[in-house]
């Protein structure tokens, strides 16, 4: 049970950036009301991923694998920054380029 909040983490980190895109390249469609939906959606998949890092990394702490701790939190916090970094920077382009759209 506790494997699937990687796997988990994975899948929604892989859906808060493929959302932006699949926004992006909606953008010449005639409806484009539906970007802000995807951004919040993105976001919210990358916090959630997030939370279930922090969860299983608790997990470890709880049962003492003080070993696993060691090898797995420098990455887990690399992995970490570049999914917010990302995510941050898709939905910003997003917003950038729906901006002048949604103004008109």
């Amino acid at each position: 049970m506790i494997g699937l909040l990687n796997l988990g983490s994975l899948v929604l980190g892989l859906i808060a950036w493929i959302l932006p895109v699949v926004s992006l390249k909606r953008y010449g469609e005639s409806d484009h009301r539906k970007w802000v939906a995807l951004s919040v959606m993105s976001i919210s998949a990358c916090a959630i991923s997030l939370c279930l890092q922090i969860f299983y990394t608790y997990h470890l702490v709880k049962i003492e694998d003080w070993s696993a701790l060691m090898d797995t939190t420098g990455a887990v916090a690399s992995v970490a920054a570049v999914l917010l970094i990302v995510t941050i920077l898709l939905n910003a382009i997003t917003l950038i380029v729906y901006r002048d759209r949604t103004a008109k």
